[in-house]
C-alpha cells in the first residue's frame, strides 16, 4: 500500500449544498495530502427527483444515498460526503462510515419574510417543513398554525416562501449557514424547542468497508467529541427503528469526559410528545443511546411506532 494518497473521487450529490461539502472534503484532503488528485463525482439520487411527494411515503432519507453507494460499489468513486441525518442508521457491509467530521451547527432555523419567529406568527399562518420531526414540534407548540409540506434542494425551499406559497419555512440553520445564506434566518429554535434529529450539523464519510488504507488515510478528519454524539443519536434511532415515518429526535452534548442525550418520539400532529434524556461516560455514547430508547419505549413510544411504521419496519 502506499504510504499516501494519489487520486482519490468522491461521489456527491449535485445540490449545492451538497457540493458546499464535498468541497469541504475535498480541500481538507488536499491539505492533508497536497500531491494527491482529489476530484468530485456529481449525481443526482432519486430524493432529489422525487419533489412531490414526502419523503416518509416514498422510501424514507436512504434514496439520498443509493446512487452514491452504487458508485462506491463498482469503482467510480473511493468515498462518498453525506448529510449524517441522511444516512440510515443501519449501515450494513459491504460499506463503512469511518469518518465523522466535527459537527456544526445543529439547530433548526426559522426563516420568514414576514415574522421574526414561530411565536409571532398569527393563527392560521402557514409554515412549511420537509419533516415530521419538525411538523410534530411546530404543532405541539402551535397548533393553531397550518403545517404543509416543503420538498425540493435549500433554493428551492426558498423560491417557494419568497414565491408566497408559505408564510414561514422550518430549515437546518447548518444549510443556511455554509451557503452563506445565514441572512435568512429571522431566529433559531432552540434544541428546547425543536429538538434536532440524529445527526444533524454533521458530515459524514461513506467507503467500502474492505477499503481499511482508505479509513486510515481519512482519519484525520475525524472528529470524537462529534463521532460520541453520532453514535448516541444514531442508537436511538436504530433501536426505534427510525424513519422518515416517524417524529423522532435525538440530541447529544458532550460535557467535558461526560455526554447526555435527549430524545423524543411524538405523534405527527403533536398531540402527544413522549421524551427521555440520560447521561454517562463519553465512552458509553452507544450504550446511552440505546438506554434512552428502551426508556422511551417503557413510556409508550411503541404505540405510536406501531402506527406509524409497518410491522416489518420496525
Amino acid at each position: 500500500m502506499s504510504e499516501t494518497p494519489q487520486k482519490l473521487v468522491i461521489a456527491t450529490r449535485a445540490s449545492r449544498l451538497a457540493l458546499w461539502q464535498a468541497w469541504h472534503v475535498r480541500d481538507r484532503l488536499r491539505n492533508l495530502y497536497p500531491q494527491c488528485d482529489v476530484s468530485l463525482l456529481e449525481m443526482t439520487t432519486r430524493g432529489d427527483q422525487i419533489l412531490d411527494r414526502s419523503l416518509s411515503k416514498v422510501g424514507g432519507k436512504g434514496l439520498f444515498v443509493k446512487e452514491l453507494e452504487n458508485a462506491l460499489l463498482d469503482g467510480r468513486a473511493d468515498l462518498a460526503v453525506h448529510s449524517l441525518k441522511d444516512v440510515p442508521v443501519e449501515l450494513t457491509l459491504p460499506f463503512a462510515l469511518p469518518v465523522i467530521l466535527k459537527r456544526d451547527d445543529p439547530r433548526d432555523a426559522f426563516v420568514s419574510n414576514t415574522f421574526a419567529s414561530l411565536a409571532d406568527m398569527p393563527a392560521g399562518a402557514v409554515v412549511g417543513t420537509s419533516s415530521l420531526r419538525r411538523e410534530s414540534q411546530v404543532r405541539a407548540a402551535r397548533p393553531d398554525l397550518v403545517v404543509k409540506p416543503l420538498r425540493g434542494n435549500l433554493d428551492t425551499r426558498l423560491g417557494k416562501l419568497d414565491g408566497g406559497e408559505f408564510d414561514a419555512i422550518i430549515l437546518a440553520a447548518v444549510g443556511l449557514k455554509r451557503l452563506a445564506l445565514a441572512d435568512r434566518i429571522r431566529s433559531y429554535l432552540e434544541p428546547a424547542q425543536s429538538l434536532p434529529a440524529a445527526g444533524q450539523g454533521a458530515l459524514g464519510i461513506e467507503i467500502m468497508a474492505h477499503r481499511t488504507e482508505l479509513a486510515q488515510w481519512l482519519a484525520p478528519l475525524q472528529c470524537p467529541g462529534s463521532t460520541a454524539c453520532a453514535l448516541a443519536e444514531r442508537a436511538v434511532s436504530r433501536v426505534l427503528g427510525g424513519s422518515c415515518q416517524v417524529p423522532l429526535a435525538a440530541f447529544a452534548q458532550i460535557e467535558g469526559d461526560e455526554i447526555s442525550i435527549e430524545a423524543l418520539v411524538a405523534e405527527p400532529d403533536g398531540s402527544n410528545t413522549i421524551r427521555a434524556q440520560g447521561r454517562a461516560a463519553a465512552g458509553q455514547a452507544g450504550q446511552l443511546g440505546e438506554q434512552v430508547a428502551r426508556q422511551l419505549l417503557a413510556q409508550g413510544a411503541q404505540v405510536i411506532l406501531d402506527r406509524l411504521v409497518p410491522p416489518a419496519a420496525v
